[in-house]
């Protein structure tokens, strides 16, 4: 007897400003060509319009009609469900739902799963047999991390210490973002006399890195002015001078287990200090080991950077977006889904599929803790 096929539903996104989508038109048509069926819905805030898909094969239904489709839809999103909704979950969920950590209220995300015989494949958790996530937005959350990095540097260069770099918006693509940098570090670089910034990465190994890198080399900025550091040159625990010396700080790493910081208070308030423009794209905000123990607010695109306060120095700001890869969103989108098809098309077999099977007994482990309570 055939194997009924997999059906998958692209369920719009409701956080506010995420355009981006765990599922793009070109992602859907090789999982339609490889016999899947795809329900899209309606969305008001995703950068792919409902037409890319229908174009490609997929049934368009309204915005929020995963609640009442059938069961054997897997719903597949992208952030978590709105908080203030409680009634129980009685699909298979492909998401990130940010409830296995102990952050605050999982208890009440992860009930509503087993409340309605309901399933999590946490996508946070979607590893393959090497332990390593099969799909990440760390690329893009570099690149546009970097992207405000010298958005600020630029706009210090040329205003006053009173005035904070505007609001961002999601670009249509990476080349509107790259031409926009371009224009305002040309800008700044008019009264630095034509020297460029000094950057630092940390982290510079990984996907967030590489992504930090590559937009400050597509601006223009020259590689000996970008320094490339990783787990060797951290290896003599910090604080680290080489990083109040630079004019823009990215921060990539992956913290798993506390690490002396990065930087402190002493080294920001020496009068030498170059450093202007903090990105913290970790954005381990309200971790007790941030590395980046000098702010303790999450920015947001409509306000990227607060102030941090010194004595001494010129003026020095944080950028902590957490959804930084939502600045592009088509290009997020498709390098994520990318990444996360050759585990979609192994749906059909996801009992048995190892990356499938360890998200469930995930899900199963915490829903015992949960029972426990």
């Amino acid at each position: 007897m055939s194997q009924s096929p997999v059906i998958l539903h692209l369920r719009a996104e409701t956080k506010p400003l995420e355009a981006r989508a765990a599922l793009t038109p070109s992602t859907a048509k090789k999982l339609l060509d490889a016999g899947f069926k795809i329900y899209v819905e309606e969305s008001s805030q995703s950068i792919f319009n409902a037409d890319e898909y229908k174009q490609v094969g997929c049934e368009i239904v309204p915005e929020g009609s995963w609640k009442t489709a059938p069961k054997d839809r897997i719903i597949i999103g992208l952030k978590e469900l709105p908080e203030n909704e409680t009634f129980p979950l009685v699909h298979e969920h492909i998401q990130f739902a940010h409830c296995y950590k102990d952050q605050a209220g999982w208890q009440d995300v992860l009930r509503r799963f087993p409340e309605g015989n309901g399933v999590l494949y946490d996508l946070e958790f979607l590893e393959n047999d090497q332990g390593r996530r099969v799909a990440a937005f760390g690329f893009y959350a570099g690149f546009a991390g970097a992207a405000i990095g010298v958005l600020d540097w630029s706009f210090k260069q040329l205003n006053p210490d009173s005035a904070n770099l505007p609001g961002v918006t999601p670009y249509p693509n990476e080349d509107a973002l790259i031409k926009d940098v371009k224009v305002e570090l040309e800008k700044a670089l008019v009264k630095t006399n034509g020297v460029y910034p000094k950057c630092l990465v940390i982290g510079a190994l990984g996907r967030c890195g590489s992504g930090a890198i590559d937009l400050f080399q597509k601006v223009g900025i020259p590689d000996d002015q970008i320094a490339k550091w990783d787990m060797k040159e951290t290896a003599k625990g910090g604080p680290f001078q080489e990083i109040v010396d630079s004019d823009i700080f990215v921060n990539c790493i992956y913290l798993s287990k506390p690490i002396a910081p990065f930087v402190n208070q002493e080294l920001l308030n020496q009068e030498s200090r170059k450093l202007r423009s903090i990105v913290d794209v970790s954005a381990d905000t309200t971790n007790p080991h941030n590395p980046i123990p000098v702010y303790t607010i999450a920015t947001v695109f409509n306000d990227p950077t607060v102030p941090v306060e010194t004595s001494k120095g010129p003026k020095l700001s944080v950028c902590s977006i957490d959804h930084l890869p939502s600045l592009l969103p088509r290009e997020a989108s498709e390098f994520f889904a990318n990444d996360l098809l050759p585990s979609l098309l192994q749906l059909p077999d996801r009992h048995t599929a190892p990356v499938w099977t360890r998200a469930k007994s995930l899900f199963d482990k915490h829903v015992a803790r949960l029972n426990k309570l």
